[in-house]
């Protein structure tokens, strides 16, 4: 019997979707490098240990899952009934036996990516809010992922490196800080990134900080994971503290 695969055809779409499968067997291979005594041993998120990043990665991918059964049913399955249930599913999540949480994390990927393989077309298409409000099509939930697992792999703290990452999605992760960072008013200025090892246009010069680096190491600092001895600014002022990203 031949393999299923994607229903949709669209190009950009099985690219992202490649992404985003590259990204959840990166975060794989980073946790099952972890022994089980290991998981207890703080991740790089404040106040979380590794089993809270690998049971957050999980829990997000059956929120995701929600998701996408909304889009191809038609029937409301948001993400979270609410922040305060996110949080303590991810509270408990991170109790678990280490048996049962990397199966969580591996089968709720699994369970996603099927349910994205069999979304009709049309659906991926199909309006859904996230759990920050935002009303978005479905296939916004194939970038919200590719954020989640190429991050957190980095957050279990295992070698794991923004420099290992795509060109393509250091590129989308900057873009999608940048867009994050202009879409609070009232914060002021943003920074300016510029990356050190790609073409970029020149802005007019509004007076806001230009921070320059490694595309990555910017994409690192900038999502707020350190770095910021890796990067300079324009004026040789010390680097700042990034704004808030999510």
């Amino acid at each position: 019997m031949a393999a299923r695969t994607d229903r949709t055809a669209d190009p950009d779409l099985l690219a992202a979707l490649l992404l985003a499968r590259r990204g959840q067997a990166y975060f794989s291979r980073k946790l099952n490098e972890l022994g089980n005594d290991e998981l207890d041993v703080p991740s790089l998120v404040p106040g979380w240990t590794r089993r809270h990043v690998v049971a957050h990665v999980g829990l997000n991918a059956r929120a995701l899952t929600r998701l996408t059964e909304w889009a191809a049913t038609g029937v409301e399955t948001p993400m979270y009934s609410s922040r305060e249930e996110r949080d303590a599913e991810i509270a408990y999540g991170a109790t678990l036996p280490a048996r049962a949480l990397r199966s969580l994390s591996a089968h709720a990927a699994v369970h996603l990516d099927v349910e994205w393989r069999d979304l009709p077309p049309e659906a991926w298409a199909a309006p859904v809010r996230t759990a920050l409000g935002r009303t978005v099509p479905a296939s916004e939930t194939v970038w919200m992922r590719t954020r989640e697992v190429w991050v957190h792999a980095v957050d279990l703290d295992n070698g794991a490196s923004y420099r290992q990452f795509p060109p393509e999605l250091v590129d989308a992760l900057l873009a999608d800080v940048v867009r994050m960072w202009r879409s609070r008013p009232g914060e002021g200025a943003v920074p300016v990134l510029e990356p050190t090892d790609r073409p970029v246009a020149r802005d007019g010069d509004d007076g806001s900080v230009r921070v320059r680096g490694r595309a990555a190491d910017l994409a690192r600092w900038a999502t707020g994971r350190g770095g910021e001895r890796l990067l300079t600014t324009s004026d040789g002022s010390p680097v700042p503290p990034p704004p808030r990203w999510l």
